[in-house]
This record gives C-alpha cells, sequence and structure tokens, in this order.
C-alpha cells in the first residue's frame, strides 16, 4: 500500500507539477515581472540609527533571487514540484481510505484541495504582488494554517457526516476563521497598479484551480490503475 501511495503521488506531482509551471509562466509569471518594474524604483538600501548612538547598520533590498529565464523557471518548477508531490501524497492517502469509484471523482476531491488550500485563504489573504504591504508574517501563517484546517473539517462533516447536526456543525466550522477575520496591514498599500493586483489575483486562483483538478484527475487515475493491476 505504501509503494503503492508512492508511485501514485510521485507520478502524479510531477505531471501536476509541470503543468502548473507552465500555466504560471503564461499567465503569473509576467505579471509578477511587471509589478518588479514598480518595486524596483523604490530605494535598494536601509540605513537605520541605533538609538544609543551607535554606528547604524545597512540593508541590502536586492538580496539573490533568481534571474530571469532558465534560473526562474528551474526555480518555480522546483518549488512547484515539491508542493504538488505533498498535496498527491495527501490525496493518495485519503484514496486508501475512500476510494475513487470513477476517475472522474478526482475532480471533486481537486476541487475540496482548492477550496481548503486556495479558495478559503484567499477569502482574506488574497495573493500579493511584489510590492505590497502586508501583515507581519507569522500571524497570517497562524490564520492561513488555521483557515486551511477549518475548511477541511468543515468539508469534511457536510460531505461525510450521517445527520444534519453534524453538517450544521461542519458548516459553522467553515465560516469560523473569517469571522475571527485575517490579520491585516495597517495601511493598505501596494506599488502595482490596482488593475494589475486584480490580474493577478484572477490568474492566481485559476491557475491554482486548474492545479488542483489536474492533479485530482491524475492522481485518482493512477489509483484505480494500480488497484485495477
Amino acid at each position: 500500500m505504501i509503494k503503492r501511495i508512492a508511485r501514485t503521488a510521485g507520478f502524479t506531482g510531477l505531471l501536476a507539477a509541470l503543468f502548473l509551471t507552465l500555466l504560471q509562466s503564461f499567465w503569473v509569471a509576467p505579471l509578477i515581472l511587471e509589478a518588479e518594474t514598480y518595486e524596483h524604483v523604490a530605494p535598494a538600501v536601509e540605513t537605520h540609527e541605533h538609538a544609543d548612538g551607535a554606528a547604524g547598520h545597512t540593508h541590502d533590498a536586492e538580496a539573490w533571487s533568481p534571474e530571469d529565464g532558465w534560473q526562474r523557471v528551474l526555480s518555480t518548477t522546483g518549488g512547484n514540484l515539491v508542493v504538488a508531490v505533498g498535496f498527491a501524497l495527501m490525496l493518495a492517502a485519503l484514496y486508501t481510505l475512500r476510494a475513487p469509484g470513477r476517475t472522474s471523482e478526482g475532480v471533486l476531491w481537486g476541487l475540496a484541495g482548492f477550496a481548503v488550500f486556495c479558495l478559503a485563504p484567499t477569502l482574506g489573504l488574497p495573493p500579493e504582488l511584489p510590492g505590497t504591504a502586508a501583515a507581519d508574517l507569522a500571524q497570517r501563517q497562524t490564520w492561513w494554517v488555521g483557515t486551511a484546517a477549518s475548511t477541511a473539517v468543515g468539508l469534511a462533516l457536510i460531505v461525510f457526516g450521517k445527520n444534519g447536526l453534524l453538517k450544521v456543525l461542519g458548516a459553522a466550522i467553515l465560516v469560523v476563521p473569517h469571522v475571527i477575520g485575517a490579520p491585516q496591514p495597517e495601511v493598505h498599500e501596494s506599488l502595482a497598479p490596482e488593475a494589475l493586483e486584480s490580474q493577478f489575483k484572477i490568474a492566481s486562483l485559476v491557475t491554482n484551480a486548474l492545479f488542483w483538478v489536474a492533479l485530482g484527475l491524475i492522481s485518482a487515475w493512477l489509483f484505480r490503475r494500480k488497484s485495477q493491476a
């Protein structure tokens, strides 16, 4: 069973990661590159004076980042591969508990993953272009994890709950993180134009939705294929 899960996740993750990289290269990446042109206009070096009169220190904003071209594509592909294999492992493990009867059921699992890891967190913390003001990183990470966990539990209760009470409880759990609210910066600022931000949000959501659908379909097909072998 472990071998079956690993093979399903490995092949699924590879194919889905390549598909996601292709989508990002033609749609998301150009928007990020355009936003970086606005970010580079800002001062590249900041100097801070200590209150005790000690010598200040300098931060170089031009930290290392992949060059445009093959370095950026390779870096993106590597990151996508790690994420895709991890999500594929999760789906394959869930299939051992509730195997898909048809390959098309993988779409539903994929959409559930999209809702848990993308759609629900995006309602409070939308995708951000470079140069966008953001709240404290630790607070955002905590809210994101809590939202993803709440969405997963809520959806599970709604779909698999045996009675109406469990389904109502699941619906209540879904909205809890959004009632609490995501951490927000004191001032909402962005160096990129608002129109570019809107395009980026749409592109990020659509590419992630297509990625999750592909992940669900491929993983369900491979899992069923290996079970029938």
